[in-house]
């Protein structure tokens, strides 16, 4: 059975369906990090005896592990011993164009999942640190590892899905119908149109009385609509 290797593949938008690229590891790591948390309120009454721990949101998951860059033939699939070149520089490049760089036409970089074995995680590269390791005479570098934190992402529908609808002080994701304005949909949610001016901002609308019918809008948490 041929070996699998460890793929990181972007995407252009926050569906995963628009694939622009994706990068397979030349090594595979040994070992990578799977990570939880939890937040909690923890903030307790002057006097109190221990903190309250009331839970206010599922927290960050992260993925992290290392990556080996390497030219010196010594890899299988590594750039073979009397090559042209044994510069990793390409291969690195072509990494950073992928995970970190800025997309233009997205205003930021890509979307990405990591594809392997059962791990397949929908994705953000939140930090990249470089290490090089091993040079030819000339300075050129032929060997890197890269330390690599990837942040979970979750889209603005699916954290409304995962809401409770029935809360004002959760999110809820709404599609616009003909005759909505923004003060009465933040009514119809809130009980009150005063938090029409940060849902404008949440969204990034410039007008809020005349609405696309079929736009999705996101109503964040308001703990004190009025």
């Amino acid at each position: 059975m041929a070996l699998k290797k460890l793929s990181i593949v972007a995407y252009s938008d926050e569906k995963y369906s628009a694939k622009t690229g994706s990068y397979d590891l030349l090594i595979n790591p040994d070992t990578y990090s799977h990570n939880y948390s939890i937040h909690y309120n923890d903030s307790a009454a002057p006097g109190a005896p221990g903190a309250l721990m009331k839970f206010e949101r599922i927290g960050e998951e992260t993925v992290s592990f290392k990556i080996t860059f390497d030219g010196t033939g010594v890899v299988p699939g590594a750039p073979a011993e009397g090559a042209t070149t044994t510069s990793i520089k390409k291969a690195i490049d072509d990494f950073r164009n992928l995970v970190f760089k800025y997309n233009g036409r997205l205003h930021e970089p890509n979307y990405l999942k990591l594809v392997w074995g059962t791990l397949a995680f929908e994705c953000r590269l939140k930090t990249l640190s470089l290490k090089y390791v091993l040079f030819t005479p000339e300075g050129e570098p032929v060997r890197a590892e890269a330390d690599v934190l990837f942040s979970g992402y979750t889209s603005a529908s699916e954290a409304a899905q995962e809401a409770n609808t029935n809360s004002a002080d959760m999110s809820h994701l709404v599609t616009v119908k003909a005759g909505d304005t923004l003060p009465l949909l933040c009514y119809r949610i809130y009980g009150t149109s005063v938090p029409y001016a940060q849902v404008a901002r949440v969204n990034g609308l410039t007008g809020f009385r005349r609405l696309e019918p079929g736009t999705e809008l996101l109503f964040p948490p308001v703990r004190n609509p009025a």
